[in-house]
């Protein structure tokens, strides 16, 4: 009983090992049979952020965001900061309630 248990064990580990095996040689094998993608040949440039600046709570999803990278939205006199226009445009549609 305990030799068919090993023996279950062992083939388990086995398969296992072989995946991981073939998985790590597939990826290799597909980088050099693949050409690479214009996203891997060009690289985006980096826009400039800067480094220090005041952080703001964005009020739909609570996500501190730079002030200077914001987007912003003005609503009764009072600048609203928003980490992406989904959650500037959830917090409006919350308001129009």
């Amino acid at each position: 009983m305990f030799r068919l248990i090993f023996y279950l064990l062992a083939t388990v580990f086995f398969l296992t090992v072989v995946r991981a095996v073939l998985t790590v040689v597939g990826r290799a094998f597909s980088v050099f049979v693949s050409p690479p993608s214009p996203e891997q040949t060009q690289q985006a440039p980096r826009p400039t952020v800067p480094v220090t600046g005041e952080l703001k709570k964005d009020p739909a999803c609570g996500t501190y965001i730079s002030a200077a990278t914001s987007i912003k939205r003005i609503v009764d006199g009072e600048t609203y900061h928003f980490c992406s226009a989904e959650c500037r445009d959830k917090f409006v549609a919350t308001l129009a309630r």
